[in-house]
């Protein structure tokens, strides 16, 4: 007991230290929160200008496809839903136990595909921000948005952003998101930080435009490979509640994932004055370059007392160190028509070269592994604009040119019926290029290594979404063939010799999901639920049948209401299938058909207030976990997080 007596003194110390000041001062007289210059507006016997005051539209965020959005303050029940590591709405994604740990997929249709062969190792870039998720902005005064958030255990979550224009053509920003956490179980350290610096510029004359940024990322994890004996953590002996005492399985090995990225996207318009009809010249620039590691100083691991190598057979005695390395170009050029009245007609043509490699060739009985996989990829395609009363539509083709087979077609359209009712629909064909780390891994673990060459995995996909003032849906058929995966093909329960595989049948999916927020006066009842269906032959693709999250809540204000607070209980819950599990040497979840997770209940309590342009947390976390039972997970062998009291804030500065 007397561990968490100092424990909650800091919050309640922390949280009296921020909200007193807001308090002593909130009878000043208010003025608008883009009020800038206001030391003007104070009346005296000279007369002097008014303010200008920026309104909220004069604060955007742009997006690489040129969508808007604008910098919001307020507190809704959607802002509590991302805040969180990752700062978006993790609906569908199932956390590991310690923060900056990956995340276990529950909703499928979440999964964006490329035709281009990727990197790889996908559990470990759920934080790992790409091209088309940097923003761009546009400001009429400095802003900085502050985000922290406390951690498991021994570090913090933080967030910082600034972005300013120098001119109304010119606006630079830089971010940096930082982790570090300690986590309750053995070997599961979290440290992570993600740079980004981003411009956007446009002539005077509105010719030329360019969007510029510049990342630098990287992720360090502990990787402990779960726990030894799920018994010990089910049984509820008081011993277990110190997570340190839970057996793991590696006790030093860790993964480190590491890239940089420059970014240009720019056009030019080749006609002096805009008019009815325009013609642009543009041209898209991404270099990238990743680095993963697996390090693990001891190789055998010991389960009650009994030695066991987890990951089979190696080459090595001690100090196993796997580095993969991976570069790419893209270049894509193209030219715009742009016709008023028929939209904008697009031609294009792109190169993409990347190269996937290592420090040696292996030569074994079987088979001789290569060093590298390089790949030059030529495509060209079209792409058309329309954008005409209530109707918005982009419809894209692209095919490759060289002798990889490789194609995408992407139609989407979009009807607004009025500012609070959006009908979107979407049809996607893709062809798409194997993942580098399917056809080539290297590692000094002998059931490791392979060379393959996979035929390309093959999507069909149509979506639909509605955006209601009474309802939110959206659902998505998908039916994929040649899809590839990881099996683990040991029959020892505590081995993992994980290999690639391709599904030579067909896989059908389909996903329906619904929002809904009921009111009652200063009550409200939030409900979003997810029903999936999969249809196969054999168990492919593994996801839970029904997950659903409803948040209940009270909305008030307090203090002259100089505060608002909202205050409630959200409950998580998801039916039980046989989840994926998670292989740190490879970096990648894994099918397996022996240990279901699921339907076991998780609350949350919160308590969310805004004082002025400050959205304070304090978050209950799972808090049910005491008396319901040892019987969450987020992995066969990974237990979801205890309850825990975590509390933080989000700040925005308008200068």
């Amino acid at each position: 007991m007397p561990n968490y007596i100092p424990l909650q003194m800091r919050i309640l110390f922390f949280l009296y230290l921020l909200v007193l000041p807001t308090f002593l001062f909130s009878q000043e007289k208010k003025t608008s929160e883009l009020d800038y210059n206001s030391k003007y507006n104070s009346s005296d016997s000279i007369k002097k200008p008014k303010a200008k005051i920026a309104t909220i539209d004069m604060y955007r965020v742009i997006t690489l496809e040129r969508d808007t959005t604008y910098i919001d303050t307020s507190q809704t029940i959607k802002k509590l839903y991302s805040y969180n590591y990752l700062r978006k709405d993790a609906f569908g994604l199932l956390a590991f136990p310690n923060e900056g740990q990956t995340y276990n997929t529950l909703q499928y249709s979440l999964t964006d595909f490329s035709p281009y062969p990727e990197f790889g190792f996908k559990a470990k870039h759920f934080n790992f921000l790409e091209a088309n998720q940097i923003r761009y902005c546009s400001v009429a005064t400095p802003v900085t948005e502050l985000y922290f958030k406390t951690v498991m255990q021994q570090g913090q979550s933080t967030d910082a952003f600034l972005t300013l224009n120098t001119s109304p053509r010119l606006n630079f920003s830089i971010a940096y998101r930082g982790l570090r956490s300690l986590g309750k179980y053995i070997n599961q350290l979290s440290s992570s930080g993600n740079f980004r610096f981003t411009t956007s510029y446009n002539s005077k004359k509105e010719r030329y435009f360019a969007n510029a940024h510049f990342t630098s990322q990287d992720i360090l994890n502990g990787e402990n490979g779960g726990i030894t004996t799920i018994e010990d953590f089910e049984s509820g002996n008081p011993d277990y509640k110190n997570r340190e005492r839970l057996e793991v399985y590696l006790t030093d090995a860790k993964s480190f994932l590491k890239g940089k990225r420059i970014f240009l996207d720019h056009s030019f318009r080749v006609n002096s004055v805009k008019g009815n009809n325009n013609l642009y010249v543009t041209h898209q620039f991404n270099y990238e370059n990743k680095f993963f590691e697996y390090n693990q100083a001891t190789v055998p691991s010991s389960v009650n007392g009994r030695t066991v190598y987890r990951f089979g057979d190696s080459y090595k005695t001690s100090g196993i160190n796997d580095q993969t390395h991976y570069n790419k170009t893209y270049n894509r050029v193209g030219l715009i028509y742009e016709n008023t009245t028929l939209g904008k007609f697009q031609f294009f043509a792109d190169d993409f070269y990347d190269n996937y490699y290592y420090s040696q060739i292996l030569i074994l009985d079987t088979q001789t592994i290569p060093g590298s996989i390089s790949q030059r990829i030529n495509s060209a395609g079209g792409q058309y604009d329309y954008q005409k009363n209530k109707w918005t539509g982009k419809f894209l083709i692209s095919r490759s040119v060289t002798n990889q087979s490789l194609s995408n077609l992407d139609a989407k359209m979009q009807y607004d019926l009025n500012d609070e009712t959006q009908l979107s629909f979407r049809y996607q064909n893709i062809n798409k290029l194997p993942n580098n780390n399917y056809n080539l891994y290297q590692s000094s673990y002998v059931s490791y290594n392979w060379a393959n060459n996979f035929n390309n995995e093959k999507i069909n996909s149509i979506s639909a979404n509605a955006i209601t003032p009474w309802f939110e849906a959206s659902l998505q058929a998908s039916t994929l063939n040649d899809h590839l995966y990881f099996e683990n093909v040991s029959t020892d329960e505590n081995q993992q010799i994980v290999s690639p595989k391709q599904y030579n049948g067909t896989i059908n999916y389909l996903s329906v999901k619904a929002g809904k927020e009921l009111k009652f006066g200063k009550f409200a009842l939030d409900n979003t639920l997810l029903y999936q269906k999969v249809g196969q032959q054999d168990f492919i693709l593994n996801v839970p049948e029904f997950v659903t999250r409803n948040t209940f809540y009270y909305s008030d204000h307090l203090f002259h209401k100089a505060l608002y607070f909202q205050t409630g209980v959200s409950l998580n819950y998801f039916t039980k299938f046989y989840a994926n599990d998670y292989n740190p040497v490879i970096g990648e979840f894994f099918i397996q058909n022996k240990k279901q997770i699921g339907n076991y209940p998780n609350l949350d309590f919160f308590f969310n207030g805004k004082i002025q342009r400050t959205r304070i947390y304090l978050i209950a976390e799972h808090f049910n976990s005491s008396f319901s039972g040892n019987n969450f997970y987020s992995a066969p062998n990974n237990p979801y997080r205890d309850f825990m009291i975590r509390f933080g804030l989000v700040w925005n500065f308008f200068e």
